[in-house]
């Protein structure tokens, strides 16, 4: 860990933090979680998690680019869905972020929403995600869905299983990115796709969506764990990490599961043993739902209709495409008699040691330049 960086709000009075893992490849880029923690240390310890394993995204990704986590720890007692304290709280992280010269950049992730992120860019230019209309990538759901969908193909063609044709697909979360994926099934002639969700506002949109076709949509509740036991060929986890763990992985009855939910594993060697033992080949998370971090991670090199940059990762001819890594984790995992999130992270973290062509390393030097400036001594967020 090259960084870890704290400074309390003044006007918000929140705990705000950066986690810059490694930057090797590139400056730290990762998202910006707003969640509540109880404690401190439930804080630093999923930044420390969170910043390694955008490190490992990124380089499975091919692109050029470090790993870091940005975090607002979301008080118990705070009015965190006021407009007016939002404003505040997301302007004082754009500052933060500007006050770190660019060892961190920033970006979307739960609990932040795009109107969030554009408070942000208003004090930092040190930020992607941000709106079309100032210049950003916009909206990565349905590349995040095409991605995962690639990362399906591939497990599949290495259980030698066929195509995603006639099969059936059972899906925890019914979200933005599931509807995009949902929508590709179809269009791959899957036989059925089950999913569930605890909005029911959202169900009740998506079955007006998708009346008429081979789709079923549940509404559930928290804690409800249905949709694990769903007989299908395919478990898809979209909703938040921790869903494949001791209480639901005995229910599961696919021989595949792959999702674009992050952190799937509540615990990854216990968890990924587990799956193992019932004969389901694992699709690590980060191997999959890569494409929201490409959609937006190179926004200022401008925007190209059907980029080839962009296309590349979704395809099957580059070596760093999804399908073809994926196919290459898996076939490491047999090889090695390892488990896949042990192969994609042997390789992650082997591919997150090449240095970026020009500005290898240039994070830890602007981190050095913080510390010998006394940074904390001048932080006015």
């Amino acid at each position: 860990m090259q960084g870890v960086l704290f400074c309390v709000g003044a006007r918000s009075n929140a705990l705000l933090g950066a986690f810059i893992h490694r930057t090797v490849r590139g400056q730290a880029a990762g998202g910006l979680r707003h969640w509540p923690y109880p404690t401190v240390e439930a804080f630093v310890r999923d930044g420390l998690r969170l910043a390694l394993a955008m490190t490992r995204k990124n380089a499975l990704s091919g692109l050029w680019w470090g790993g870091g986590k940005g975090i607002i720890c979301r008080g118990l007692d705070s009015d965190y869905q006021n407009d007016h304290y939002r404003e505040t709280l997301y302007a004082e992280y754009g500052e933060f972020v500007s006050s770190l010269r660019g060892s961190y950049i920033t970006a979307e992730d739960a609990g932040t929403t795009p109107s969030d992120i554009m408070k942000v860019f208003s004090k930092t230019r040190f930020t992607t995600c941000v709106a079309p209309h100032a210049g950003g990538s916009g909206n990565p759901s349905g590349p995040t869905a095409r991605g995962v969908l690639s990362a399906m193909e591939a497990a599949l063609e290495h259980l030698d299983q066929g195509t995603l044709k006639g099969k059936r697909i059972a899906m925890q979360g019914a979200g933005n990115v599931a509807k995009f994926m949902i929508e590709g099934l179809i269009e791959r002639g899957v036989e059925q796709v089950i999913a569930t969700d605890i909005d029911s506002d959202r169900v009740a949109l998506l079955r007006k969506v998708f009346d008429g076709k081979q789709v079923k949509l549940h509404v559930s509740q928290i804690g409800d764990l249905q949709i694990f036991s769903e007989p299908c060929d395919i478990f898809v986890p979209n909703a938040l990490g921790g869903v494949l763990n001791p209480d639901t992985i005995p229910l599961i009855q696919a021989k595949i599961v792959c999702g674009a939910a992050n952190n799937q594993l509540l615990h990854d060697m216990r968890d990924i043993t587990a799956l193992e033992a019932q004969g389901i080949t694992y699709v690590p998370d980060f191997l999959c739902n890569r494409m929201g971090i490409v959609h937006c991670a190179n926004e200022q090199y401008g925007q190209v209709p059907g980029d080839p940059n962009i296309e590349r990762h979704l395809g099957r001819t580059w070596e760093n495409s999804i399908f073809l890594i994926t196919k290459r984790v898996l076939a490491a995992a047999v090889q090695e008699a390892t488990s896949t999130s042990t192969a994609a992270n042997q390789l992650a973290d082997t591919l997150s040691l090449d240095p970026h062509p020009l500005w290898g390393h240039r994070g830890k030097q602007i981190i050095a330049g913080l510390v010998k400036d006394n940074w904390h001594t001048q932080l006015k967020a």
